[in-house]
């Protein structure tokens, strides 16, 4: 075989590699980034309808009851239809993005002033923040399932919703909290 012909080989080898590198996990961050972005920054849903499978279930604590039940795209728009609406200038900044075969960990700070009603809180004016994990599992280029966890509490004691560290209000609520475990301990002994 001549060296044209075994460099062309090789060539073609070099671009079929670069093309599996390029659908990798190296573009699974920049398609978790840009999903968080684009939904929750802009209110933009189209990378939502191009990258969640129509079933992909988020594992968040803090989705309101009436919300669990949504999969794919559709969760994901109505989540960030509802944080938006709550803080109209939300912002989420991701400041870590960590892949490792099917999954991609992004480590992220959001900041907005809450000027609307959210998950039944009134509005405050007041500007919060909080900061957050999301792992995204992705299979066949679609995002399949995503754990979801932030600050949950920090954000109620920022909205008035939970009484502030060390104060009055916590205190009486960790009296009732001692008082009400006490009464499960006696009903679930063991």
């Amino acid at each position: 075989m001549s060296a044209d012909a075994t460099n062309g080989a090789e060539d073609a080898t070099k671009a079929e590699d670069a093309t599996q590198v390029k659908e990798g996990p190296g573009d699974l961050g920049a398609a978790s980034r840009r999903l968080l972005e684009e939904s929750f920054n802009e209110g933009k849903f189209a990378a939502a309808y191009a990258l969640v499978a129509p079933d992909a279930v988020n594992h968040d604590p803090a989705t309101p009851a009436q919300m669990r039940a949504l999969r794919g795209p559709e969760a994901v728009k109505r989540s960030a239809e509802m944080y938006r609406s709550g803080f109209p200038d939300l912002r989420i900044t991701v400041d870590d993005v960590i892949v490792g075969d099917d999954k991609v960990v992004l480590r992220w700070h959001s900041e907005g002033t809450h000027r609307g009603e959210l998950a039944g809180f009134a509005p405050t004016g007041a500007r919060g923040s909080v900061t957050g994990i999301s792992i995204d599992r992705w299979k066949d280029g679609k995002l399949v399932e995503a754990w979801t966890e932030w600050d949950n509490l920090g954000l109620a004691r920022q909205l008035g919703a939970a009484p502030p560290e060390g104060s009055v209000g916590e205190k009486i609520g960790t009296m009732l909290q001692r008082l009400m475990a006490r009464r499960m301990r006696k009903k679930n002994p063991g």
